[in-house]
């Protein structure tokens, strides 16, 4: 026999079957024979009539022994389980848990029990025989599935045993309004008490509130059950003037204003559309400037006459040089700050830097291309027409592959000209770019995307790009034809002995070569 003593979590269906005001009852089932619960100790159940009642047993609240709220005034053992019923204390504690377990705000049982006779079979740790200690009412877990939670530590001398059978009993208690007198004494759970807390999934029910559904939603009703409370202290016009009386208007000071862990953004992200739209590498690992070989000049090919000399030209090469650039960013941190913020605010800061960090190389690539690209030699509308739109991406492919052998693949816009792209329209009003039928588009550009494809290009929407309609707000690019090399972005933290303070500096090394100039081609406004 294998002793466990590691806590168990299983899971369970017991929820509170009926309320009763008048009486001050609480019924339902608080154990479920041969239910199978996966845990982490493995799958467990309880057998048929496993646990045994104490001579007197308390209902408490959450477990809590210093909160108990009513006694266990009967209950019957069925060949599906335990029902018992419960009668509650006439305190604000017992009121509150009536008006809970109807509203389906905690209906839930979890009892308490020692376990003595348990045994594994076929791999599930099957409990035999234990002694009920205490039942509580608890708070439904609001996740998919009901779940049932046992805390165990089985005593040392457990053994295997068949659990007795035991009839159908029923134990009275007398004295159902006079709580402080009758609930009877229950001494502490040893240290191996098993806790099976019994609890149903309700959907996603928050805790928010204790409140009765009161009818009171005058000034005459809630007169008339302020008369009626006057003179009956126990009636549900109690309850609901005390529900009344109790608003966020009346107690304010203790309606807590809750801080979300999601931090609102709308400064900077991590996409980099101009970076993905050219060719990457890997940064050297060393120096501030490399060069790149690039052919200059390369052999002819001519028609020859026999025995005629052929043509010849020599091959040259020259360096292309590329210089490295720091970009770094720099946020200055008070030790209190650290010291009693949560985890979230790190994490939070790291995304944030991260995000700056890409903005400003993005933008730095994007610059670049601006400055070298080849100038279309045709003024276009600030916003082209979709025949001026046309024509240009028609201009900037030849272009590339006229001067660098090589083809244009990529297209970057501006906002705005993003914007006036998904807007575009043919002599039949229909969309070029953003059709509801694909199949006859010219491409593909929503608000939902800042990839697509325009003419065949791939659409990269870039907000790094110039203002407007600017001159290098659309530019069409050979990918190959310019290459961009990072070095894994660092993080350097320094003490700021003087203030107390700590400074958090997120860097990284980048460069972008211009391999091929003409391989892009931009706008002339």
């Amino acid at each position: 026999m294998k002793t466990i003593k590691t806590p168990l979590d299983l899971s369970f269906s017991i929820k509170v079957s009926a309320t009763d005001f008048p009486k001050r009852e609480i019924t339902g089932r608080i154990v479920t024979w041969n239910e199978i619960g996966a845990t982490s100790a493995g799958e467990t159940k309880f057998l048929a009539d496993s646990i045994t009642f104490a001579d007197s047993t308390k209902l408490l609240l959450e477990h809590r022994r210093e909160s108990p709220i009513g006694f266990l005034k009967s209950y019957t053992n069925t060949p599906e389980g335990i029902d018992a019923v419960f009668s509650i204390a006439n305190t604000n504690s017992g009121s509150d848990a009536l008006v809970e377990a109807s509203s389906k705000l905690r209906d839930g049982f979890s009892v308490g029990v020692v376990a003595e006779k348990y045994k594994n079979v076929d791999g599930v740790l099957t409990i035999s025989a234990s002694n009920l200690r205490e039942v509580s009412l608890v708070t439904d877990p609001a996740i998919a599935s009901a779940r049932v939670s046992i805390a165990a530590s089985e005593n040392e001398n457990s053994e295997s045993a068949t659990g007795a059978t035991e009839a159908e009993t029923t134990k009275p208690t007398e004295g159902e309004n006079e709580m402080e007198a009758v609930i009877p004494t229950v001494t502490e759970a040893p240290a191996d008490t098993v806790e099976a807390s019994k609890v149903i999934n309700l959907g996603h029910v928050p805790m928010a509130t204790t409140k009765p559904r009161s009818p009171i939603d005058t000034h005459a009703k809630y007169l008339e059950h302020t008369i009626r409370a006057t003179m009956n202290p126990d009636s549900e016009s109690a309850l609901w003037v005390r529900a009344a009386n109790d608003s966020t208007s009346t107690v304010a000071g203790f309606i807590p204003t809750r801080q979300l862990t999601e931090v609102i953004n709308g400064l900077s992200s991590n996409v980099r559309p101009s970076i993905d739209a050219i060719s990457r590498g890997a940064l050297p690992d060393a120096g501030m400037t490399f060069e790149i070989p690039k052919i200059t000049a390369v052999p002819t090919v001519a028609v020859t006459a026999e025995v005629a000399s052929p043509s010849e030209t020599g091959t040259t090469a020259s360096f292309v040089s590329v210089s490295v650039e720091k970009f770094a960013g720099q946020n200055t941190l008070s030790v209190e700050l650290i010291d009693r913020s949560s985890p979230v605010f790190f994490e939070e800061l790291l995304r944030l830097m991260s995000s700056a960090y890409a903005k400003a190389t993005n933008a730095r690539v994007n610059a670049i291309l601006v400055a070298n690209a080849s100038i279309d030699g045709t003024t276009l509308s600030a916003l082209p027409t979709a025949t001026e739109l046309n024509a240009f991406t028609a201009r900037a492919s030849a272009s590339v592959y006229a001067n660098t052998q090589r083809f244009a693949r990529n297209i970057i816009m501006g906002t705005s000209q993003w914007a006036n792209a998904m807007a575009l329209q043919d002599t039949t009003n229909r969309l070029l770019y953003n059709a509801g039928e694909p199949s006859n588009s010219s491409g593909l550009a929503n608000g939902q995307s800042i990839r697509g494809r325009i003419n065949t290009l791939d659409l990269y929407a870039d907000a790094s790009a110039p203002a407007g309609s600017d001159d290098g707000s659309m530019i069409v690019v050979d990918p190959d034809s310019y290459t961009w090399y990072e070095s894994p972005t660092l993080r350097l933290q320094s003490n700021i002995i003087a203030s107390g303070e700590i400074q958090v500096m997120y860097y990284g090394y980048g460069a972008c070569a211009v391999k091929l100039a003409a391989g892009a081609f931009r706008n002339n406004k």
